[in-house]
């Protein structure tokens, strides 16, 4: 019932602005901590060590923050705040349609809105590029903002939940292979990977259930195996069929092109507006899909 009415309260209210003006959202303390822990550790000898006790650091911290919420006294409303505080569900649509919007005014302005949610080069994109790059972001996100969450929460509580947020703000922050994150972040990176590994392909097979698409279950892993990041392949190979697309492909970073191959090779390259509009109509599929399971489940173990 706490998952899912958590669920319910991401979905209703996002990523308030009036709040987070006023209160530092957790993630943003998440932040904090890698980045003190990056300065502190992340320097001499042994850095791949210091990355492994940087890592183990932060978890126990947010396992310990967790079990202290879980903790107090009738704490069933604060584990639904919390837990819908790391969802990403509403905010993850609104940020992904706002492209859609923008580049129906012009390539210039989906460009602009596209850099606020992809790492990579924005400044020479197309139309199409643009919106390939805000689909590939959905997809991934949908893993690692919604299903992963729900999926660890599901296992081990809020402290499962906000550990997996940790290590998963970790890798976004250090995980790269930088000269000066690659040793330190190799920790980060790997421990993201486990706990992504089976939450991807659970987001791969909502996606395609949820679309009356398991006809193309068979295709996902091979182009899944494509993509450089073991975790986003899964959603992207699996959305990429759905909406008739070729992902991933080569992209510029720190104004270098790199050739990375296609996710669905032979699937349409000319992605636009409404093609977001359709990745949105998925994320939505697949939100409503995991609630019925979540609400369902969680029916059966309280009468059990």
């Amino acid at each position: 019932m706490i998952l899912t009415l958590a669920m319910l309260l991401d979905a209703w209210l996002g990523e308030p602005d009036w709040l987070w003006r006023r209160f530092p959202h957790p993630a943003v303390t998440m932040g904090r901590a890698v980045d003190a822990l990056d300065a502190r550790l992340n320097r001499g000898a042994g850095r791949r060590a210091k990355g492994v006790a940087a890592i183990l650091l932060l978890v126990a911290g947010a396992v310990l923050a967790g079990r202290t919420i879980a903790a107090i006294p009738d704490a069933g409303l604060c584990e639904i705040v919390f837990a819908a505080i790391l969802l990403a569900q509403r905010s993850l649509v609104d940020h992904v349609r706002a492209v859609a919007r923008a580049l129906r005014l012009s390539p210039e302005a989906g460009r602009e809105a596209v850099a606020r949610i992809v790492g990579r080069d924005t400044r020479d994109m197309d139309a199409a590029q643009i919106a390939r790059a805000a689909i590939e972001s959905a997809a991934e996100n949908l893993s690692d903002g919604v299903v992963a969450p729900v999926f660890w929460f599901a296992v081990a509580g809020l402290p499962g939940m906000m550990a997996y947020k940790v290590v998963n703000t970790a890798d976004s922050m250090i995980g790269y292979r930088t000269p000066r994150h690659a040793t330190f972040g190799w920790a980060a990176a790997r421990l993201d990977d486990v706990m992504n590994w089976i939450p991807a392909r659970l987001t791969a097979l909502a996606l395609l259930a949820g679309h009356g698409a398991l006809h193309h279950l068979s295709g996902v892993p091979a182009d899944a195996r494509r993509h450089r990041s073991p975790s986003a392949g899964w959603p992207e190979a699996a959305l990429a069929p759905i909406l008739d697309l070729a992902l991933a492909g080569p992209r510029s970073y720190d104004g270098r092109m790199q050739d990375f191959p296609w996710v669905n090779e032979g699937g349409r390259r000319t992605a636009n507006s409404t093609d977001i509009d359709a990745a949105c109509a998925a994320l939505w599929r697949v939100w409503a899909l995991v609630l019925i399971v979540v609400t369902v489940f969680g029916a059966l173990r309280h009468l059990a």
